[in-house]
């Protein structure tokens, strides 16, 4: 493994370095641990959070019903303008650590010619900011509906060359050629993505040789933490309320088991919402 030491990205130890391991098979970087577990013997607390999680799924029946007879279709049109105001909040946030991520962006890029960016799950554009100017974006999407607030974007960010939007689901980008691109982006996707293997199978087939896929995505929290309980209890209302969003998806192992030939990939806490802290960050080489 390649150790770095790098600064706590959410400045929660300010006065000292902490050590993260960047490797293929990565361990858990002391940053992401949750301070506070259960204080109760382990069993008991499995027993209750089954308990409480089909509490909330009884509370829940009424969406599952909505959806079922086509009435959750509606939310799915307001759901791009929940998440263009939602975006805006969390970039600002994230600022620093999105910053970090796509720092070595250009250095993918092609010797002539621009280098050629592919988002998954774009949604209204919050990356656009951080990517080097002269790149050529082209953006996907399953709901076509956030292409106004993508448009949006593109206005406020002159830097960059759009190319197109396609409306398609991430397990299936037939449309994109293979090896076409050098670089693939994709933050906050793969915890609402049917098949995340099938996803990132899909990212090494478009990539060309030596590209590089950039992810930043939350994940599930120490197994004997609170936030992993919540999680779990709350997952069946999350699910609606975002869309298909699991909170419970420990990302980062299909990442590593997706065969690049290097991943760099980091575990940190982001300064946000409670059952969203977990997050992981980084790139991976085909």
């Amino acid at each position: 493994p390649i150790t770095r030491s790098v600064s706590d990205p959410c400045n929660e130890y300010p006065s000292a370095p902490v050590t993260c391991l960047w490797r293929v098979s990565p361990g858990r970087c002391p940053v992401a641990r949750s301070a506070v577990r259960f204080p109760v013997d382990g069993h008991d607390m499995a027993f209750f959070m089954r308990a409480c999680t089909l509490l909330v799924q009884l509370v829940t029946l009424p969406l599952v019903i909505a959806e079922a007879v086509g009435v959750y279709r509606l939310y799915k049109r307001v759901f791009p303008f929940l998440m263009y105001k939602m975006s805006a909040n969390y970039n600002l946030k994230m600022k620093e650590q999105k910053r970090e991520l796509f720092r070595s962006l250009a250095r993918f890029g092609p010797p002539r010619g621009p280098l050629r960016v592919l988002e998954i799950g774009c949604g209204s554009g919050s990356n656009f900011e951080h990517y080097p100017a002269g790149c050529k974006i082209t953006c996907t999407d399953p709901n076509p509906h956030f292409e106004q607030y993508l448009q949006k974007s593109m206005k406020l960010s002159e830097h960059l060359n759009y190319d197109r939007f396609v409306v398609a689901p991430a397990e299936d980008l037939r449309q994109v050629e293979d090896g076409s691109v050098d670089v693939v982006v994709c933050t906050l996707v793969l915890c609402t993505v049917q098949n995340p293997d099938k996803v990132l199978q899909e990212v090494k087939r478009i990539l060309r040789e030596g590209g590089a896929f950039f992810f930043m995505e939350h994940v599930v929290a120490e197994e004997s933490s609170w936030t992993y309980f919540f999680q779990h209890v709350l997952q069946p209302f999350w699910y609606y309320f975002g869309d298909g969003c699991e909170m419970n998806r420990a990302t980062w192992q299909n990442v590593e088991q997706a065969g690049f030939s290097e991943v760099q990939l980091r575990h940190i806490q982001a300064p946000i919402f409670t059952l969203i802290k977990p997050h992981i960050m980084g790139y991976a080489v085909k």
